[in-house]
């Protein structure tokens, strides 16, 4: 592994290496600074900022491995293990098979089935929503982050491990298992945030978003800005991701094909605002016995157009 990190190290040292998510200049530095020295990571940030974009990045800039005559990319050797409380030991790690035990000895190889912690050999293990894993499997990877091997079952086995190990969490999810500090002791953390401004939302909205219809570029400002609005609501505190401005570029999109135009307008926006959003936010306990998600919202909505959309106010749209 010393001679991947050392590849993916020179090609980390290049000027914008990670060219598939934009802004977030701090958090790629910092992780670029963890990854030359060969540091477990992980990334800490609300859900759709790019810390799985930014994973997959890295691995694509991982070397070619020869295996058996071909030429595996990075990025095929990327696995992804989706945070759950029914995910387990064996499923990370791997299991003895008791028929194969029998045959070729419980201590051998050949009675070994491989978790998606070996299938990551030469590569990266994705662990996504660290904080969703049980304990068990917690205390597990213990001695794979701290030694490189882990013992299998109830037979002491030792097989290495050779990987890099990227974890995510959402900080800001409360109905999680608790991170223990000794495995919180073997990251480095790299703090993710929501884009950084108006102009790198947009792009990255233009350049993930499906292209159905025209979309003006002041309607497209307008969805972003008010999305962007919506975060800094002190009632909410479960803001709108990266995602909700995905979804009211596409659905503006949608409602203009609905309607047979081939350019979305602004009352296309209007009709999409409470489906796109309103399941995206949670409010505070302060706010929610006041008001639903629907009626902020419309609330917020309408005082946004006031000031920001007058340019696109409608006969009777804005009270």
């Amino acid at each position: 592994m010393a001679s991947t990190i050392e590849e993916l190290g020179k090609k980390l040292l290049e000027k914008d290496a990670f060219k598939q998510v934009l802004g977030q200049g701090e958090a790629k530095k910092q992780l670029c600074s963890a990854l030359l020295t060969g540091r477990h990571v992980l990334i800490l940030g609300n859900p759709g900022i790019g810390k799985t974009t930014l994973a997959k990045n890295i691995a694509e800039l991982l070397p070619d491995m020869n295996s058996k005559g071909k030429k595996i990319k990075g990025i095929h050797r990327f696995v992804r293990v989706q945070g759950s409380p029914d995910l387990t030991v064996e499923d990370l790690l791997g299991d003895i098979d008791p028929i194969k035990a029998l045959k070729f000895g419980p201590l051998s190889k050949e009675a070994f089935t491989h978790g998606k912690i070996f299938k990551a050999d030469q590569g990266i293990l994705f662990f996504d929503e660290l904080n969703r894993c049980p304990e068990k499997l917690q205390n597990a990877l213990l001695q794979v982050l701290q030694e490189g091997y882990a013992t299998i079952g109830s037979y002491d086995v030792d097989f290495p491990t050779n990987f890099i190990f990227i974890a995510t969490m959402n900080p800001e999810d409360s109905s999680t298992e608790k991170i223990s500090d000794v495995l919180l002791d073997r990251f480095d953390v790299v703090y993710m945030d929501y884009p950084e401004s108006l102009e790198i939302e947009k792009e990255i909205v233009e350049n993930n978003g499906k292209e159905l219809v025209a979309v003006d570029d002041k309607l497209l400002t307008l969805m972003i800005h008010f999305v962007r609005v919506l975060r800094e609501d002190k009632r909410i505190e479960k803001k709108p991701s990266v995602r909700a401005s995905l979804g009211l570029y596409e659905r503006s999109q949608g409602n203009a094909l609905l309607a047979g135009r081939k350019n979305v307008n602004f009352k296309d926006v209007k009709d999409a605002v409470l489906s796109v959003l309103a399941h995206r936010i949670q409010l505070r306990p302060s706010a929610k016995y006041a008001m639903s998600p629907s009626d902020i919202i419309q609330e917020t909505f309408n005082d946004f157009l006031r000031s920001e959309g007058k340019e696109y106010k409608e006969e009777g749209d804005v009270p």
